[in-house]
């Protein structure tokens, strides 16, 4: 009778005498009951229909054997006849197994309880998968995922659903083995702790296993990728993101034993391999991170403690404790030594192009100049760079062992391309400074002496373009040897020279910067006479000046002549300095001597466009002289300034008179446009050399006075469209120079500046954009250093400043803000140190308070928080400090009168900040102003309690306000710096590196 009732699947079966015809079947009972049984679960089994009764036995079932006889049911289902099941029937069984799933192993007691089951169902799971996906379950990894994340036993049981004889045996084809290796990247990133650790790497060797039958550690992944369809890409691209992301997290179980050392460094030999992929930088950001932390603990071997204290030991540490973590240093070092070596080869192979180098190959393999800058390519080179210096330091001797012996190869051609020629040398470049003096020496006289033979050696005006550009940027990079071998600086300065004259697109252009880079760090080395040598360099290099100059273009001469300004600086006999000086600027002068005598001949001369491009020329080669020798270039300017005034005044007629007859646009006209340009460079001659020139008074009373009507007359004079904004930055330049002694000029500055050039910036933000920046500077100048005549000032005109600094912090336009915050604070600071205190605040104080409170809660100006802060800070510290004896307050609008002003202050704060922000309560700004005021003697209080204000008034959003802590990550980053400088190489010598006394 009980067999036939379980037979019977029309209806619900009952589960209490399933669990006992299974239990009589596993039981202790006679041969005839078990064979019973047996022959009931045969039936029960073979009954297309009773699949329709699994949820319900899985759900009633106290027995586990029944459960797995459900379960093997379905298999027999699923195996079978699954997709001719209807797509209902099919859901409802894939949902009702994964929630099943994830009920048991959310639970700590009920996962450990029920392991078999779960497993069990873990198995179910992937056979449904196997029918499902791709087409009716695309989402099974994401899934898997989003659960492993919610539970640390349930990540466990996702790990575990990932190891049943790994779904990558399942499934072999492409799509679904990168599907799987997004989700291990993905578990492998959490942290659910130690025990968790064990258990990803447990599932990273199967993984090492299944991969290695995939993709054989032989395979030349780079060339496979190369062949490789959009499928293969992807799976080799999502592999390196998994073992960056699982090493990341992981490494350091990895390491623990000697099973997980092999696949470690097996996974490190696959990441080498992907990382000479192009498109894998993921991989160079990993290896960064990798070097640098072996660098740490490597730096740290002679001090463990410093390690002790990372890893959180207790102190002081016995002696056998610093014996233990000094041991493991060092022992981790050398697990780590050939993949190292093998990662030296990879920086070497690929090392991204600097910025110093300007020929490159185009898409065509033609050898061409640089138009454009590749900023990827840049931040990719400071990250190899700073990797490949860890490396350096980490094995010096292997570092110039690996560079040495592809260098050779070079020679030999065996390894001869133009690319692997680049990155060997961009590699070598990217070194200087971390190696000691002794070792750079050796290693670089081998590398140069080897590259201006292959120079020599090699055919080809394409392969020599090359080579000179990889000459150029090694040399340019190792002053320190240079400046130590006075042979090698000759030949290679002699090399450039020879460079000079090759017409390759960039070569030129890389001579004369590499030329300007070396003579920097080296040029006393230029003014003395060296061993075996009749004269300095300089004299004679002075004397062969027009041939070597010969094939430039005008901006590589000024560039020539800017390096030459460099060594005549470094010579400290005064006879000789201008001896040099006189034959430097021979050929420019007699120039324009001869362009003057004709000028006064007729005065038109100066009218014709080679004429005005020659002048042009003339005057930039000044400048470049002029910024390298500073003071020194006192004889030179003092034989052209007056005639170059002259000229000046003539082309600012003539485009005036040009743009008077032919309106706007007239100033766009290439002739008007080049006449100007006349005029900027003349400006710019004359403050280029009073900003370098030393502090000497004469100085300014010598070129001042004549500069008053030819510039600042004709600045005056001018229509708005024909001034030029460099006179409002030489006038800043020579206040910040001569500071108070050009207090008796403002007012004539000011009188031809200021009511003209407001008219033109105050329209609207985007007209004059030069002259508005450099207008607020001149003002700050003026502020800051000749503040009497600013006092000297109207009321009118007093107001008329102090609106424009209110235009001017208003400006969305960062620079301008900026310097409009800036100059409001040293007017602030002045005032209240003057007489006119009272007055001044009186007048000013309220607009300011509001007008900074509008700015600081515009989003739009958070750039100039910390300059909003001061500004807040200084008003109300003033308002506390009694030294503003009169009212605030206007009597005609506040008839009652306050106790004192700050109370007033705090008042119309209040209201102020109640009215703009009317989400907040009145007990929220009150708070808020009441706790300025109680803050406002500590910066860094009072700084916090504005930026909590800001966030909590919903003007700021919570997450983007890095604005708001600008000053901080700036600390940060000079703090970087400083770790940087404390590591050899890690700042290049160049920037760092002022040119050592020549002892």
């Amino acid at each position: 009778m009980a067999a036939e009732k379980l037979r019977d699947l029309s209806q619900p079966m009952d589960v209490a005498l399933l669990d006992a015809t299974v239990a009589a079947f596993y039981g202790t009972g006679s041969k005839e009951e078990r064979t019973a049984a047996d022959q009931i679960l045969r039936d029960l089994q073979n009954n297309p229909d009773m699949w329709l009764q699994v949820v319900h036995i899985l759900q009633n079932s106290k027995n586990l054997n029944t459960k797995f006889f459900a379960l093997q049911v379905l298999e027999g289902v699923i195996k079978y006849r699954w997709n001719a099941l209807p797509v209902e029937q099919r859901d409802g069984m894939k949902n009702y197994i994964s929630e099943v799933i994830v009920q048991l192993s959310s639970n700590e007691t009920s996962f450990r309880e029920e392991r078999l089951y779960v497993n069990k169902l873990n198995i179910i799971l992937v056979q449904i998968l196997k029918h499902e996906w791709p087409a009716r379950w695309r989402s099974f990894i994401p899934d898997l995922v989003a659960a492993a994340k919610t539970s640390e036993t349930i990540c466990e049981n996702c790990m575990a659903i990932l190891k049943l004889e790994t779904l990558l045996k399942f499934f072999p084809m492409p799509s679904y083995r990168n599907l799987t290796l997004q989700c291990l990247t993905e578990v492998g990133a959490l942290n659910f702790g130690d025990f968790y650790n064990v258990q990803y790497v447990n599932m990273y060797n199967v993984f090492m296993v299944q991969l290695q039958t995939i993709l054989p550690p032989t395979t030349n992944i780079p060339e496979a990728y190369a062949h490789g369809n959009s499928e293969e890409q992807a799976f080799i691209q999502n592999l390196a993101l998994f073992f960056t992301s699982f090493f990341k997290f992981h490494i350091r179980v990895l390491e623990s034993t000697q099973e997980n050392i092999s696949a470690l460094l097996m996974g490190l030999e696959y990441l080498i391999n992907i990382s000479y992929v192009d498109e894998t930088e993921v991989c160079l950001d990993y290896w960064n991170s990798f070097v640098l932390e072996l660098f740490d603990a490597h730096n740290n071997l002679e001090n463990p403690a410093v390690t002790a204290n990372m890893m959180g030991l207790p102190m002081p540490l016995l002696p056998s404790v610093v014996d233990g973590i000094g041991a493991q240093l060092l022992q981790r070092r050398q697990l780590y030594a050939v993949p190292l070596s093998k990662l030296r080869m990879l920086m070497i192979c690929r090392m991204a192009k600097p910025e110093e180098v300007l020929i490159v190959e185009d898409e065509n393999g033609n050898i061409v100049r640089e138009t454009m800058k590749d900023n990827d390519v840049l931040v990719q080179y400071k990250i190899m760079r700073e990797t490949l210096i860890y490396l350096s330091h980490l094995d010096h001797e292997d570092t110039e062992k690996q560079m040495l012996k592809k260098l050779s190869k070079q020679l030999s051609g065996e390894d001869w391309t133009w690319n692997n020629l680049n990155t060997l040398c961009w590699a070598i470049g990217s070194i200087s400074g971390s190696m000691m003096e002794e070792q750079e020496n050796r290693f670089l006289v081998m590398v140069i002496r080897d590259l201006l033979n292959l120079c020599e050696m090699t055919k080809g005006k394409d392969n020599k373009a090359v080579i000179a550009s990889n000459i150029m940027y090694v040399v340019g990079q190792y002053p320190r040897f240079l400046r130590a071998h006075w042979k090698f600086l000759k030949t290679v300065v002699n090399k450039l020279f020879e460079f000079m004259h090759e017409t390759h697109p960039g070569v030129q252009d890389m001579a004369c910067d590499t030329f300007l880079k070396i003579v920097q760090k080296c040029k006393r080395k230029f003014v003395i006479v060296q061993v075996g040598e009749n004269e300095p360099f300089v004299s004679e290099l002075l004397s062969g000046l027009a041939t070597t100059v010969a094939d430039l273009e005008p901006h590589q001469i000024h560039t020539f002549y800017e390096s030459v300004g460099h060594m005549i600086q470094a010579e400290s006999d005064v006879q000789k300095r201008e001896e040099y000086l006189q034959r430097l600027m021979l050929l420019p002068n007699q120039k324009w001597s001869e362009i003057i005598a004709q000028a006064r001949q007729s005065v038109d001369f100066l009218k014709d466009q080679d004429v005005i491009r020659t002048v042009l020329n003339i005057l930039q080669t000044n400048t470049s002289v002029a910024s390298a020798l500073g003071t020194f270039f006192l004889s030179q300017i003092s034989v052209i300034f007056l005639d170059m005034l002259n000229v000046y005044k003539m082309y600012s007629e003539l485009i005036s008179s040009s743009i008077s007859s032919g309106g706007p646009f007239a100033s766009k006209t290439s002739y008007v446009k080049l006449l100007r340009s006349v005029k900027r460079e003349t400006l710019k001659l004359i403050e280029t050399f009073l900003d370098k020139a030393e502090d000497q008074p004469q100085i300014g009373k010598q070129f001042v006075p004549p500069m008053m009507d030819p510039v600042l007359g004709d600045y005056a004079r001018n229509v708005p469209d024909a001034r030029e904004s460099e006179v409002l930055s030489l006038f800043a330049t020579i206040i910040n120079k001569y500071k108070g002694a050009m207090i008796d000029d403002v007012p004539r500055i000011f009188e031809a500046i200021f009511q003209c050039t407001l008219e033109m910036i105050t329209k609207n933000f985007e007209d004059y954009p030069e002259h508005r920046l450099k207008f607020f500077s001149l003002l700050r100048a003026i502020a800051t250093h000749c503040f009497p005549a600013l006092i000297r000032l109207s009321s009118q005109q007093l107001k008329l400043v102090m609106d424009s600094i209110i235009w001017a912090f208003r400006h969305t336009e960062r620079n301008i803000a900026e310097t409009g915050l800036n100059l409001l604070l040293e007017m602030l600071k002045n005032f209240q140190a003057s007489e006119f205190c009272n007055q001044f605040y009186r007048t000013y104080f309220v607009t300011i308070e509001q007008e900074i409170f509008a700015v600081l809660t515009d989003t739009f100006h958070k750039p100039g928080f910390k300059l909003h802060v001061l500004v807040l800070q200084h008003l109300f510290c003033l308002v506390e400090s009694g030294l503003l004896t009169e009212p605030l307050w206007d009597a005609a609008t506040i008839p009652y009168p306050y106790p004192n002003n700050a109370m007033f202050v705090r008042e119309y704060t209040i209201k102020l900040l109640g009215t703009s922000f009317p989400n907040m309560t009145a007990a929220e700004v009150t708070q808020f102003v009441d706790g300025l005021l109680e803050s406002r003697n500590d910066l860094s209080t009072f700084k916090n309690h504005i930026r909590d204000f800001l966030v909590q008034s919903k003007e700021f959003s919570a997450q983007d306000n890095k604005d708001l802590y600008a000053e901080e990550a700036a600390a940060q980053r000079e703090r970087e710096r400083q770790r940087m400088l404390s590591i050899p190489g890690l700042i290049a010598p160049n920037e760092i590196q002022d040119e050592m006394v020549d002892s």
